[in-house]
């Protein structure tokens, strides 16, 4: 079995990154599922559209709705502030959506549909560097 790869990527603040090429070409030839595992708290992986761009603004602007930052009156109860009103709200929004993914590879090549892309979903205001595991089985 080949050893996992550590891909590290860049955000650029809240949104999605698109990581379907430097995920595909972290795997090695042949057929297997690929377990794609995100190594944060504030942040969340996504197998979503990748033609219209629209897709990803209403997302992240559902998203925010659902879960506002920690300044926002209606999130007063919460008590983890110290890192910035947006960690809180970071945690809960990974919460909710996945860190890990299971992918079928066939031919060393993620089997997604037409329309997909596989994506990482900043959470946080600011870049973070991310840390994704790649291990195909």
């Amino acid at each position: 079995m080949p050893r996992p790869a550590i891909l590290t990527v860049r955000t650029h603040g809240p949104g999605l990154t698109d990581i379907t090429d430097c995920v595909s070409a972290a795997l090695p030839p042949g057929d297997g599922v690929a377990t794609v595992f995100l190594r944060h708290t504030s942040a969340s992986l996504l197998i979503q559209e990748n033609a219209d761009p629209e897709v990803q603004t209403d997302l992240l602007a559902w998203l925010s709705r659902l879960v506002p930052p920690t300044t926002d009156p209606s999130m007063a109860y919460l008590t983890h502030t110290y890192e910035g009103p947006d960690d809180m709200p970071g945690h809960i929004k990974a919460a909710l959506l996945p860190t890990s993914l299971s992918i079928p590879v066939i031919d060393g090549r993620m089997a997604l549909g037409t329309w997909q892309g596989l994506y990482l979903f900043e959470h946080r205001d600011r870049p973070h560097d991310r840390q994704i595991v790649v291990a195909k089985t």
